[in-house]
């Protein structure tokens, strides 16, 4: 059976991250993509012009017609908004059994704020304790613990802060550090430090979405979180690298690379 993997985020009307960058990752990697819409976004390639939630139960219905009926090995989430949201979601994969990505998206790649501020505390206290792999990127772990990482080396420190939450791992992006792409995944005993060359190419819109509906994907496929988290950065690594121009401003990675002639 093809496993099955549900995404709870936003919706990009762009096409380059949320809800539609999930579906897409996991067609690429081999498994049937489900969605819960948390929120609506009007949203090109240069920018967010505007963002409407769903209501709780509108999100909670969608949540239950899917896993009671068809079921899920592994569920990531994005987009949630608000406090509201965040605490509805965190209670229902309090309750799924399953593998739970949480990806806890503050602002858009342009900068634009998708979670309320209101809405830090309930992440911290309710999201992250429910998260099989957290994966913050670096503005994410300053808004969530108040650490700011401007090196490498502090990228332990970072991590500790995040899984002082309560994740059971936690996976560091470093994508705004320079040099090269180096994230770093610990449960708190072990590390793993996964690095890759960068890519000169300014077309990664979607980046953090892809990642975490990759990691989901692998964890639905049967591996366990390093395995998964490895090959989730080789397959953004090469989407990074292909990554496009979409209209006037940042372009999507590309989630179809490995099908492209020559890839």
């Amino acid at each position: 059976m093809i496993p099955h993997v549900l995404t709870v985020a936003g919706s990009d009307s762009g096409g380059g991250a949320g809800v539609q960058a999930d579906l897409k990752t996991m067609l690429a990697l081999g498994v049937h993509g489900m969605s819960v819409i948390t929120a609506v976004t009007a949203q090109n390639s240069l920018g967010v012009q505007g963002a409407w939630e769903l209501p709780v139960e509108a999100v909670r219905a969608q949540y239950r017609s899917v896993v009671d009926d068809i079921g899920v090995r592994a569920v990531k989430t994005g987009m949630l908004a608000s406090a509201e949201l965040v605490e509805a979601v965190a209670e229902l994969l309090a309750g799924t059994d399953a593998p739970a990505v949480v990806d806890p998206v503050g602002v858009s790649k342009h900068g634009d704020s998708l979670l309320a501020a209101s809405a830090l505390d309930s992440v911290r206290t309710k999201l992250l304790p429910v998260a099989t792999v957290a994966t913050p990127n670096l503005d994410e772990v300053a808004q969530l613990t108040g650490v700011r990482v401007e090196s490498e080396a502090q990228l332990r420190q970072a991590a500790r802060a995040v899984l002082d939450h309560g994740p059971r791992w936690v996976l560091i992006k470093g994508g705004h550090l320079s040099g090269d792409a180096v994230d770093l995944l610990t449960d708190g005993s072990e590390e793993h430090w996964l690095r890759a060359p960068r890519h000169d190419n300014r077309h990664t819109h979607g980046t953090g979405c892809t990642l975490a509906s990759a990691i989901a994907a692998q964890l639905a496929k049967g591996d366990s979180v390093p395995e998964a988290v490895a090959a989730a950065k080789r397959y953004v690594t090469g989407a990074i690298a292909a990554g496009f121009a979409l209209g006037a401003g940042i372009g999507p990675v590309d989630h179809g690379w490995r099908f492209r002639p020559g890839s």
